[in-house]
């Protein structure tokens, strides 16, 4: 049974000209202990689909369709305080920037100390001690020490385990992290990456890694789902979808990465740019810039269609076999 399933998700935000509609018919779901990445350029819905599961959409935004389902419970529909409970507890967040997430005014230790009281019945000690476990636990020197120190006391990455320590506090089923390793230098990204990937090894806790990064997701997720323009473009495993992208958008992505072992004077990129949400085009949102646009493609919006081990929503797949993921 998957651990979250989100099902035609639809997320509106209602301005004094109409509805823009930031996420249109999303669908993927996540399996016990499994890291799927979800990919896309700047504007392509990656952040309000991780905002929607946590109950974090900024206001106007709304959710006007669809379902959330946490180990087979509906979530979307839930109110401020019943969320509250949710998140920490059954769902753990790891955001950009660590500054934004940590009380500069407190310890490290008082934040996560009040953490784990807030979920679980620990009184002082145990929760000091397990604040103090988790700080190792995440590569923290010398926890015993600086379980007592200020946010400003700690380094990028340093904070960044930080904030995974205080998502991991209460035991969570699900993460989501937003871009985690943006902010930081290509060194730390590394440990970070390898952090995640071993904890919810341990913790049998599943992932929704989200990120424009194709080298993270590479590196650290079994599936991954390609969006854009607010719809999934492309979804499946993470070998399958980087070295035989099915979707014309994906296989751009891919394109350009810089190869080191090619010597090109240009970067190979995708042309043009990802639609504003009140200009978004008929059919394939993609078309535009696609480079074997079809006259379907501008009329018909495809849906996930079987493209081998993927699936995919492009035209270019209408009469292909599906077959069994690898």
């Amino acid at each position: 049974m998957s651990l979250l399933q989100v099902k035609n998700l639809v997320v509106e935000f209602p301005h004094r000209h109409g509805t823009l509609r930031a996420l249109d018919d999303v669908s993927f779901d996540i399996a016990p202990g499994e890291i799927l990445g979800v990919v896309g350029e700047s504007g392509a819905g990656k952040s309000i689909t991780g905002a929607a599961i946590i109950g974090l959409l900024e206001p106007p935004g709304r959710i006007a369709g669809g379902q959330i389902l946490l180990e087979g419970e509906r979530i979307d529909h839930l109110g401020f305080e019943q969320m509250r409970r949710i998140r920490g507890k059954r769902i753990g967040a790891i955001f950009q920037d660590p500054l934004t997430s940590l009380n500069p005014l407190q310890s490290v230790g008082r934040q996560l100390v009040e953490t784990l009281q807030t979920h679980l019945p620990l009184n002082d000690r145990q929760a000091r001690e397990r604040a103090i476990a988790l700080l190792k636990d995440t590569g923290i020197p010398a926890p015993e020490q600086r379980i007592d120190h200020y946010p400003h006391q700690f380094s990028g990455g340093m904070r960044q385990r930080v904030v995974i320590a205080l998502a991991l506090a209460a035991e969570p089923k699900l993460i989501v992290a937003d871009e985690p390793t943006t902010a930081l230098d290509v060194s730390i990204q590394a440990q970070i990456i390898t952090l995640l990937k071993r904890i919810c090894k341990q913790h049998g806790a599943a992932v929704m890694l989200i990120t424009h990064d194709m080298g993270v997701i590479a590196e650290t997720c079994d599936r991954v789902a390609v969006l854009y323009a607010g719809r999934v473009a492309e979804i499946g495993p993470v070998h399958e979808v980087i070295n035989h992208p099915a979707h014309p958008y994906t296989a751009g992505l891919m394109a350009a990465i810089p190869d080191i072992t090619q010597d090109r004077e240009q970067l190979n990129q995708i042309d043009g740019a990802m639609p504003r949400l009140n200009a978004i085009p008929s059919g394939c949102a993609f078309h535009p810039r696609c480079p074997q646009t079809m006259d379907k493609c501008m009329k018909e919006r495809p849906d996930l269609l079987g493209a081998g081990a993927t699936r995919a929503a492009c035209w270019l797949h209408a009469d292909v076999p599906e077959r069994e993921p690898a």
